[in-house]
């Protein structure tokens, strides 16, 4: 409160006006100084250029809010190996700490007899296959059933 009373605010002299008396000229104002952007500087001002935002990657919404990590951190032995611990719901989902247990072993002696005998993985990628295609035999009779029906669309012809 004290430091409040004894502060005095700082205000921009403003500008007197000077009624000149008859026979006196007066000098006009000094003209604004402009950037090369057409903003005028008024005193010691600098002025920034142009500012552009630009548009996430993402086709998500922009949260400001959102924290993005700007270390990008490479994937070394203990981070292959981590796994996060279950949330007590998760354990309580899975039928608790004894059966998710023994789910895990099963797993893994299921993973090392694969590995032993050379068995195909459990999970496997999918592999795509070429379109299906009509034989020679199959296109001419297809021709054969569309040339007696009437409602047949018009396309070219199969070769």
């Amino acid at each position: 409160m004290v430091l409040a009373g004894t502060a005095q605010a700082q205000q921009a002299p403003s500008p007197v006006s000077v009624v000149p008396e008859p026979g006196q000229t007066v000098a006009a104002p000094p003209e604004p100084v402009v950037t090369p952007e057409g903003t005028p500087v008024q005193g010691n001002v600098t002025t920034l250029g142009e500012v552009r935002a630009l548009k996430p990657e993402d086709d998500q919404p922009l949260d400001l809010y959102r924290f993005r990590n700007p270390v990008k951190i490479e994937n070394n032995r203990f981070s292959r190996n981590w796994s996060e611990p279950p949330t007590p719901e998760q354990v309580s989902m899975a039928g608790g700490y004894v059966m998710m247990g023994v789910v895990k072993g099963l797993l893994a002696a299921g993973k090392g007899l694969n590995k032993i005998t050379g068995g195909p993985d459990q999970i496997q990628s999918a592999i795509a296959r070429p379109p299906p295609e009509l034989s020679a035999e199959q296109q001419r009779r297809a021709l054969q059933f569309c040339a007696q029906q009437e409602g047949c669309g018009g396309g070219p012809p199969l070769k």
